[in-house]
Parts: C-alpha cells; sequence; structure tokens
C-alpha cells in the first residue's frame, strides 16, 4: 500500500480535528471503480464504503455510504432518511453541490453539510475507508472519530 506525502483537503481536516486517520494512494494505478480500488489496495471490499449523494422527493440533498462491494436500495434509504422517494443525482449536478467529481467524492469537506447516512454494516469494524477527497486517495478512519467530524446515522440501507 503506497503512501502519499500528499494532503487533500479531507485529510487537512482531519488533521484540523485532531482525528487518528491512516491515508492510502493509488494514484500509480488506472483504478476507478470502489471494488477495482479495494483490490488495489488489497483492503477488504466490506470495509471499503463509496460515497452516493441523492435528493429526496422534498427536493433535499442526502449523502449516503455503502461498502462498494454493495448497492444503495434507494427504499431502504428513503425510509432512513424519512423521504417518500429519494433518486441519485445526475452527475453533472455532483460538483456544483458538493465541490467535489465522481470517482473523488468523500463525506468530509462538502461544500455545505447534507443529512448522511452510513450504512450500519461499518459499525462492525474498528475502521473505515473512504474518498480521500480526490481519486487516487483513501482515508481509513475509525467510525467513532467519523462521528466527532460528521454527523451521521447508521442504518440498513444497501443490498
Amino acid at each position: 500500500m503506497k503512501k502519499s506525502n500528499e494532503k487533500t483537503n479531507v485529510m487537512r481536516i482531519l488533521e484540523q480535528n485532531k482525528m487518528p486517520y491512516e491515508s492510502h494512494c493509488y494514484t500509480d494505478t488506472d483504478a476507478i471503480g470502489g471494488m477495482e480500488v479495494a483490490t488495489v489496495l488489497g483492503q477488504n471490499a466490506d470495509q471499503v464504503f463509496k460515497t452516493l449523494v441523492t435528493v429526496g422527493s422534498s427536493k433535499n440533498h442526502y449523502v449516503f455510504l455503502v461498502p462498494v462491494n454493495k448497492e444503495l436500495n434507494l427504499k431502504k434509504a428513503a425510509k432512513a432518511v424519512g423521504e417518500k422517494s429519494i433518486e441519485m443525482i445526475k452527475a453533472k449536478e455532483l460538483l456544483p453541490l458538493t465541490g467535489y467529481i465522481h470517482g473523488g467524492c468523500s463525506p468530509i469537506g462538502m461544500k455545505k453539510p447534507f443529512k448522511t447516512t452510513v450504512d450500519r454494516t461499518a459499525g462492525g469494524f474498528d475502521t473505515i475507508f473512504f474518498s480521500g477527497g480526490r481519486i487516487g486517495y483513501q482515508v481509513e478512519l475509525a467510525p467513532d472519530a467519523l462521528k466527532k467530524i460528521l454527523d451521521y446515522e447508521l442504518a440498513d440501507i444497501s443490498d
């Protein structure tokens, strides 16, 4: 696993908040998809989370973290946030809404905070991995530490 000296905004936020984390870099590969990233970094795919941004029928936006080897169940996700329905936002809406591009979207450091739900399986790990805020970078952080920076709920949201 390659370590990088380069810092992303996510890493700076974690450091400013004195949160212990590990950074993992895969910029020397062509890996883009979550499963590819988990494989390249030798990580357990159940422990690697992708960040998904949705919009509810109320027009409110929501962020969900699910393991890369699973899919977001839209019905379970809508129920978890109290919406009648939700759908994924269009790719072109991601950057203006969050400040992140597809493949480098992190739940930490978005332009504004959104209600965030993490798949309940995260609670079973000492640490989880998710985007470091740029393609090629992952951060590894304890779910309890993430809770100190990001207000989130755990729920059954994946299939």
